[in-house]
């Protein structure tokens, strides 16, 4: 049996896509929301205990605990502390992972982490 860890407010620890849900059919341009619970959303390069930035991984594999996110095309870093951004998927099924990470874009790793399936359709 999983054991949940929660916060003083009693939600679970960790991130989740406000927007969109699994399963979900989206456009191709559509707006992406994100939330965390147990660590603090700050800016990139702000190294600081507790804090970090979300990233948005597209069909990617997951990154290990304190293993630096790579910055390519598959690995979407929001260092500005963004919780809702834009994307641009052409029409296709698509795996998308939420992983939080620290102000050096070190993976907070699995606790921290969350993958949903969408389906992208529509003209581009």
């Amino acid at each position: 049996m999983a054991l949940l860890v929660t916060s003083l407010f009693g939600a679970a620890q960790g991130v989740d896509f406000i927007y969109p849900k699994d399963g979900d059919t989206v456009d191709p341009t559509f707006w992406a929301k994100f939330s965390v619970n147990g660590l603090e959303l700050a800016p990139a390069n702000e190294v600081k205990s507790g804090t970090g930035h979300h990233h948005l991984f597209i069909n990617s594999v997951d990154i290990e605990e304190n293993v630096v996110i790579p910055f390519d095309n598959q690995h979407k870093h929001y260092g500005k502390g963004q919780s809702e951004v834009e994307i641009f998927l052409q029409p296709g099924k698509y795996k998308l992972t939420l992983q939080f990470g620290d102000g050096a874009h070190r993976s907070y790793g699995a606790a921290f982490r969350k993958t949903i399936s969408i389906n992208v359709v529509g003209k581009p």
